[in-house]
């Protein structure tokens, strides 16, 4: 406790006590001051002094009292608060003190940091010496080193009697006779896990796409007669001097033969929508009986008109089958178109709806634009509308007419030039167009070939392997589907029999067009044969 605070608490103690003897004092003065109006006894003023002295000692003895009271209380106060203070300077005491142990610990930590990179820096020094030692020391092995290889070569040179470009020369040749063998293994092993790798993933992602469509019969037969009831139509259908047949195919671009056989008449046109328009409009004719010049000219132009109108329903039912948008009606017209012309006698249009819907599945499986993929699939055709109209060939001419009419995708454009290989495929929707367009013409059923074309592919095909020189002999089997070539064991070796048979297909995909795929074959053997008499 601070002193002057117990001080104070002392000395407001004793004015306290003063006062009440002040007051006793006057107290008892007043009780033995006789009144004015009163007379007051001897005995009672010595009683009330007496009374009076009495109670002086007892508040003085109070006030003693509190004044002790108040004394022992100031020093409590004041031993606590020392204590306190004690207390709080041990605790400063101490904290100083562990400050100072950790300062010295951290200081001896630091120190020995010091000598542990003073040591390291020292190791450092002389492990770079060494260093540089050894680096000169491998310097001057070095140049000895090279010394005596120039010196051997020298004497190399001199027993050998080459020169170091004729000793190059060799040593190459020597390496490549040797390493032909294994550069060729190496080849093969690394085109057959290629060829696995990608026969595998197309042939996945083509049997996904075929499973999933199902398409029906595209091949077909363009019809290009007309059955007659009698003999006696025949007359009706040439006229009077040949005026209904001339005025009929006048009107239709068409000719009509009229032979012998019996209960048919051949319409003939190189344009297919015209022989069918011409064959609709002479099948009403026959119905109807009336057949005269004016009947003639009323019936055909009523089958044009109504055959456009044909031709318009069936580009857009295309359309709506290979779910593709397209707002060019001339476009549609020439899809349209595309239902009378035939190819190996698969109808072109239907031939057209099943690449566009095989070309979105295989996009699908890749991850591409279906849209886009189908879009490409129904427009590859689209010159075959008017490849007789126009110059060139039908990829040539399909570009030309859809870029004419409106169509601004490059892929598009890319695709209906190139399914056929005639400009170089840089697109991944014309490489799907073009198996597309495969699959749907060699699947079976799909088209129909005449013995003629089928045995001249089959020549073609022998006559690539015959043309190299060390093919013997060539045969190709499975209707064509694979060659196999049988190569001169003595001018070849394997390692040339892997090589022959790469050229070999590289030529058939330069020179054929064939459906599907070939497989080529090269085999090459040895024999030794004696005879024992």
């Amino acid at each position: 406790m601070d002193p002057l605070y117990a001080g104070g608490l002392a000395l407001i103690a004793a004015l306290v006590a003063m006062g009440g003897t002040y007051l006793i004092v006057r107290r008892s003065t007043q009780l033995t001051a006789p009144s004015r109006d009163t007379a007051v006894s001897p005995d009672a003023a010595q009683r009330a002094e007496l009374h009076g002295q009495e109670l002086l000692e007892q508040y003085r003895r109070q006030a003693e009292q509190i004044l002790r009271d108040a004394e022992l209380q100031a020093r409590d106060e004041v031993f606590r608060r020392r204590e306190e203070l004690n207390r709080e300077i041990d605790a400063a005491r101490a904290e100083l003190r562990e400050q100072e142990r950790r300062i010295e610990k951290r200081e001896d930590t630091l120190e020995q940091k010091y000598k542990e990179l003073a040591r390291k820096e020292k190791h450092l020094e002389s492990l770079k010496e060494k260093i540089a030692d050894r680096k000169e020391l491998l310097e001057k092995k070095a140049k000895h080193l090279d010394d005596l290889i120039q010196q051997e070569m020298a004497k190399l040179y001199e027993i050998t009697g080459l020169s170091r470009e004729a000793a190059k020369h060799m040593l190459l040749e020597r390496l490549q006779r040797e390493l032909s063998e294994e550069v060729a293994a190496k080849i093969r092993q690394h085109e057959e896990r290629l060829k696995q790798q990608a026969e595998a993933k197309a042939r996945e992602i083509v049997t996904t796409a075929i499973q999933r469509y199902a398409a029906d019969q595209t091949a077909g037969v363009t019809v290009s007669t007309v059955d007659i009831p009698s003999d006696d139509m025949k007359g009706r259908i040439i006229g009077r001097e040949g005026r209904n047949i001339r005025t009929f195919e006048k009107l239709t671009g068409v000719d009509v033969i009229v032979d012998d056989t019996p209960g048919v008449v051949v319409v003939s046109a190189f344009d297919n929508v015209r022989r069918e328009t011409a064959r609709l409009a002479l099948t009403k004719l026959i119905q109807d009986g009336r057949i005269h010049p004016s009947r003639i000219e009323e019936v055909v132009s009523e089958t044009q008109a109504e055959m456009e109108k044909y031709i318009m329903e069936l580009g857009n039912q295309a359309v709506v089958d290979a779910n593709v948008p397209l707002v060019n009606e001339k476009l549609i017209y020439l899809l349209g178109r595309l239902r009378f012309r035939t190819s190996y006698s698969q109808n072109v249009l239907a031939h057209s709806v099943e690449v566009a819907h095989l070309c979105g599945l295989m996009a699908g499986e890749l991850g591409l634009n279906p849209v886009l993929a189908r879009r490409c699939g129904l427009l590859h055709d689209l010159g075959k509308a008017a490849d007789h109209e126009m110059e060139g060939g039908h990829p040539k001419v399909g570009a030309e007419l859809a870029r004419r009419y409106g169509e601004t995708s490059k892929e598009v454009l890319h695709a209906i030039a190139g399914h056929h290989d005639d400009v170089s495929i840089d697109n991944i929707y014309t490489v799907l167009v073009a198996a597309a367009d495969a699959i749907s013409a060699s699947r079976p059923g799909a088209r129909r070939e005449t013995l003629e074309k089928y045995i001249k592919r089959l020549t073609d095909l022998e006559a690539v392997a015959c043309g190299f020189p060390e093919v013997e002999q060539a045969y190709a089997i499975q209707a064509g589907r694979e060659l196999r070539v049988i190569a001169n064991a003595q001018r070849t070796t394997d390692a040339d029999a892997v090589r022959i048979c790469r050229d070999i297909a590289r030529a058939i995909e330069q020179q054929l067009d064939y459906p599907g795929e070939i497989k080529v074959t090269v085999i090459r053997e040895s024999r030794a044969t004696e005879i024992a008499k």
